[in-house]
């Protein structure tokens, strides 16, 4: 199947390449890609998004998260990631380059196009249809690789798993929930891949089905659809919606809301945003690209100017209710299984924020076993002993790798 989609595209592309100069390149080259693409015949842009879209297709068959295509660094292959690994589709043939480059820029809209173009990349969600019931989206990114298009698209888990799969302690489980805590901030965080998404995705589940609320998710692109149960649920992607993040929760404020998610807490102006807001007396959620409580907390106070630091300080330590800092780690079976590290805010934690001694918290993480609390070495250390992840994947996963030594020597009677 794969050669014959393979060959449908050049057969499709030929008469548009052949239209484009030799001594075109770099942006003018893609300026002329995008020019061809939006003057084509319906059909043939119907036929080139059949052709990705049936690569997606098998993703979903193989049960892949990632699929990347396009540019010389996929060497003409499509690469998927399965289970934690990425390895190429066997394929009898390559595909040409500037034939991914037309696949690529079909399935984009001009304005998105015009983006790609300024910006070198582009955030996007994408959807095919499956049946008559039901879609899949996918989260896209598209950027250049050596003055060629490349493509990452990652799989979105249709499937919100339930709030007690998480595993986590009542006083946590009160402390993301609306109907206990009225306001404060949740961070959840974790690497790339690392499954953020689909828990900030079960926490605003559980909130829709349990309170009578508003709740506004801001997320570029936003990736699942949360249907409205007991609350309202707005859905603003940024660049379509909403210009910015910092916009999105600003123009919040103005639209009634009981919780605001602010998708990725990338920059200065957008954590003291979220700060701000919760401040205000809302119930605030974001995550950050950090493995750890104490990183994240050591990230927001980092990215502000040091001027603005004490204050800060004190802002987060007022409002910070919760961090959630989670990795995925390869499992025994082939698959992978969440492991996290969990910091509830109380007095002693606020305490330490306050007067800059952060490096306290790992110690009170070590010690709050009885309100949920603990750190990453100890989560890596339960899912070791129930037979779940090797001796080796503990310590690799570890933030703390000699105390991930000292618990694995302890012995358990």
């Amino acid at each position: 199947m794969a050669a014959l989609d393979i060959d449908k595209i050049s057969e499709l592309t030929k008469p548009l390449i052949k239209r484009i100069p030799q001594t075109a390149r770099g942006i003018d080259l893609h300026k002329r890609i995008g020019d061809l693409i939006e003057e084509a015949d319906i059909s043939l842009r119907v036929d080139l998004k059949e052709i990705l879209d049936s690569f997606l297709i098998n993703m979903i068959k193989i049960n892949a998260s990632d699929i990347d295509i396009g540019g010389p660094g996929c060497s003409g292959k499509v690469w998927y990631r399965v289970f934690g690994d990425k390895s190429p589709l066997k394929m009898e043939k390559k595909i040409p380059i500037l034939d991914t480059d037309f696949l690529l820029h079909n399935v984009l809209l001009s304005s998105q196009r015009e983006k790609l173009i300024e910006d070198k990349n582009l955030d996007f969600s994408y959807s095919i249809r499956l049946n008559k019931e039901t879609s899949q989206r996918f989260r896209a990114d598209m950027y250049f690789d050596l003055n060629h298009l490349g493509l990452n698209m990652r799989k979105v888990d249709n499937t919100i798993r339930p709030f007690k799969s998480l595993g986590v302690h009542s006083e946590v489980a009160k402390a993301v929930s609306l109907k206990y805590y009225k306001y404060g901030l949740t961070l959840v965080t974790g690497i790339t891949g690392s499954g953020k998404s689909s828990t900030l995705d079960t926490i605003i589940d559980a909130n829709n089905r349990t309170v009578d609320a508003h709740i506004v998710i801001i997320a570029s692109p936003v990736e699942l659809i949360h249907d409205p149960i007991r609350s309202v649920v707005r859905h603003r992607e940024v660049g379509t919606d909403v210009m910015s993040f910092k916009d999105g929760a600003i123009q919040a404020l103005r639209q009634d809301p009981d919780i605001i998610v602010i998708g990725e807490l990338r920059d200065p102006e957008t954590i003291m945003t979220a700060l701000e807001i919760t401040d205000s007396g809302h119930k605030t959620f974001g995550t950050l690209h950090t493995s750890s409580a104490m990183e994240s907390i050591e990230r927001i106070l980092g990215e502000m100017p040091s001027e603005e630091q004490n204050r800060v300080r004190s802002r987060l330590a007022d409002v910070l209710t919760c961090v959630i800092s989670q990795k995925l780690i390869p499992s025994l079976d082939g698959k992978r299984v969440l492991a996290k590290e969990v910091l509830l805010a109380n007095s002693s934690v606020r305490a330490a924020i306050r007067n800059n001694n952060v490096g306290e918290i790992y110690q009170m993480l070590m010690e709050g076993k009885e309100r949920g609390m603990y750190t990453m070495e100890q989560d890596l250390k339960r899912l070791y002993d129930d037979g779940k992840i090797s001796k080796e994947s503990a310590l690799n996963y570890a933030n703390n790798k000699p105390k991930m030594l000292q618990l694995m020597s302890e012995v358990n009677y």
